[in-house]
């Protein structure tokens, strides 16, 4: 759903766009730079009332197939495109759908191996795609040849993580309300429902805390650890996610 902020911004951003585009025929006398808003509503065949009623902010409703039409009648880039259909709060219908990969953005990766400190990568469900030899010694309970990789179901329900997290209650807590956060942006996707629904059937305390609303965004911070091999530890964490593929993180541990 748009906000009255989004509406207001598509509303500037399609004006200036539409005073930018050249008109079809060159003519002597015009008020306006551009393109007249009938000749845009020609153009994008849409009524001109639906395009005064988009440039102020009004509350349209237009479908992702109109707003495509209007896309290409004021000749939008590629990134203007995006912005676009992001301000309007729809999806692109000319962007093909296909099957999340998951696979690591070359960029985690390689940044993932060149780290020394514990460093790995989550996907859009939270799965660890990669990781260095130091995050599988930390992690030794998630990470590794034939470990759950999903971070929500190692840090709920495996008994490693209670005895690795001294505050285990108040940590998977946070975390959850992070991944809520992603979670409110991925509403249509089958495969992160799925998770949260089985999770709920196998943790009573994450059914609780997911009827719990609470949504936080993802912070860095120091982190405690109590190793079964190396004692107590302490962190700082930090998060980042590639420009190219935001729905992946690169978490690091920095030692304290």
């Amino acid at each position: 759903m748009e906000s009255e902020e989004q509406r207001r911004l598509l509303g500037h951003f399609v004006r200036a766009h539409r005073e930018r585009v050249a008109p079809d025929l060159p003519t002597r006398r015009r008020r306006t730079p551009g393109l007249r808003r009938e000749e845009l509503a020609a153009r994008a065949a849409i009524s001109v009332t639906w395009c005064a009623w988009i440039e102020q902010g009004r509350d349209v409703r237009a479908s992702p197939e109109t707003l495509a039409r209007l896309a290409v009648a004021l000749a939008l880039t590629p990134a203007e495109r995006a912005y676009f259909f992001e301000l309007a709060g729809r999806g692109d219908p000319d962007i093909p759908r296909s099957a999340p990969s998951s696979e690591a953005p070359e960029s985690v990766h390689a940044l993932v191996e060149a780290l020394e400190h514990p460093a790995y990568g989550l996907d859009r469900l939270w799965n660890a795609c990669c990781w260095n030899e130091a995050a599988e010694h930390l992690f030794d309970g998630w990470l590794g040849p034939g470990r759950q990789k999903n971070l929500l179901r190692y840090a709920f329900i495996a008994p490693s993580a209670r005895t690795l997290l001294p505050d285990w209650e108040d940590r998977v807590r946070r975390l959850l309300a992070e991944f809520r956060a992603d979670y409110g942006r991925a509403l249509n996707d089958q495969a992160m429902s799925a998770l949260v629904d089985q999770l709920k059937d196998e943790s009573a305390l994450f059914a609780h805390e997911w009827n719990a609303q609470s949504v936080l965004a993802r912070e860095g911070g120091s982190r405690r650890f109590m190793h079964p091999k190396d004692g107590p530890l302490m962190y700082e964490q930090h998060t980042f996610s590639p420009a190219e593929r935001p729905d992946y993180k690169l978490v690091v541990l920095f030692p304290r």
